[in-house]
């Protein structure tokens, strides 16, 4: 099981993260109360064991601005955040040419919502899939106008299908309400490639709880202890 540990602020809690076991670290370039700048992650990955990655979210569509802060921060993938953009992330792959992986956000509507969003993500995947520019995708809560962050979870049962039917060779990995009383459950009904937390594990924005990020990581490492992490 892969695990991230997102929206990482300072150098002693991703630190903590990877000495517990987490397979990446994630900082937020998007407004966000947990929001940092290239300058402060620049300071805290050349610290990081080296098989850690250390992974951006991006809410921007400027190409460049967003390889700059890539480079400048030691990034070694984008996680694009905002609405699917499919010419932007052709652009970035073009950019990247392999040497630092995107992952593409795709939002599962939880309120207001008057239809399961399930089809809709489905032709999505089919089409990242098909393009090939990321082989991970990222499925997380929307609520309103918020896209990540707000600690609620979206419909597990009504999308098990589409994680069941993720096409060959594209890893889905669930985020969105997770936390360490319910990751092992989301885990079991949803068989994900990997999972993603933030709030769920949080004293305040911004700061993780240590027992709590702890914990997140035994109870998601106890239901699938082994997994492909390619």
């Amino acid at each position: 099981m892969w695990i991230k540990i997102c929206g990482n602020t300072n150098l002693e809690d991703a630190s903590l993260a990877a000495q517990l076991g987490a397979d990446a670290v994630g900082f937020v370039f998007a407004p966000s109360p947990r929001q940092v700048t290239a300058a402060q992650v620049a300071a805290i990955t050349p610290h990081l064991p080296s098989h850690i990655e250390r992974i951006g979210v991006f809410h921007s569509s400027d190409a460049q601005q967003i390889a700059a802060i890539v480079h400048e921060a030691g990034l070694t993938a984008v996680q694009l955040h905002g609405t699917l953009d499919l010419p932007l992330a052709q652009r970035l792959a073009e950019e990247f040419t392999g040497s630092v992986r995107i992952i593409q956000t795709l939002h599962w509507t939880v309120a207001p919502a008057t239809e399961s969003p399930a089809a809709r993500l489905a032709s999505q995947i089919e089409r990242i899939a098909r393009l090939g520019f990321a082989g991970r995708i990222l499925i997380d809560s929307k609520v309103g106008a918020a896209t990540g962050g707000t600690g609620v979870a979206f419909d597990w049962t009504a999308s098990r299908a589409l994680f069941s039917s993720a096409p060959s060779g594209l890893h889905l990995i669930v985020a969105g309400g997770l936390n360490p009383q319910n990751v092992a459950r989301a885990i079991a009904r949803l068989n994900p490639w990997g999972v993603d937390v933030s709030s769920g594990i949080e004293s305040s924005p911004g700061r993780k709880d240590p027992a709590l990020l702890a914990l997140f990581i035994q109870s998601a490492r106890a239901v699938l202890p082994h997994y492909s992490r390619s």
